[in-house]
């Protein structure tokens, strides 16, 4: 047994928490993953703290990428609301052809935004 650290010499109170043994296994792999010395690190980390905050450096490929989606998004709401207005506004309430293409193109677009969003959060350590 290693002897115990100057901060460890402080801590006097403890309180005891039963788990699975999988639960254990999780949460010493979080505990590794992020990088914490042991479970009480970690326990404290995540109890104690409001909130951590992560910073997340972008790159400037990822950026653009934001951006683009961003306009492509904006784009498909302004026709899902025309076509919306349309429906609501005149007689029959039914899509001609055009709206059909633009539904389609909308969703062709939304699946790209979707893959690559997916592809980039990927990355994105837990």
């Amino acid at each position: 047994m290693r002897p115990p650290t100057p901060k460890e010499k402080k801590l006097g109170e403890g309180i005891r928490i039963r788990l699975t043994k999988r639960e254990k296994e999780q949460l010493t792999e979080r505990c590794q993953k992020e990088g914490y010395l042991n479970l009480s690190d970690f326990g404290r980390a995540k109890l104690l703290r409001k909130r951590e905050i992560r910073r997340i450096e972008a790159s400037k490929e990822f950026s653009e990428l934001m951006g683009q989606m961003d306009f492509e998004l904006n784009k498909i709401g302004v026709n899902l609301n025309q076509i919306a207005k349309k429906l609501n506004t005149y007689l029959g309430n039914q899509l001609d052809l055009e709206d059909k293409r633009t539904l389609y193109n909308s969703f062709e677009v939304l699946k790209k935004c979707f893959s690559l969003l997916e592809k980039y959060t990927n990355h994105i350590p837990s």
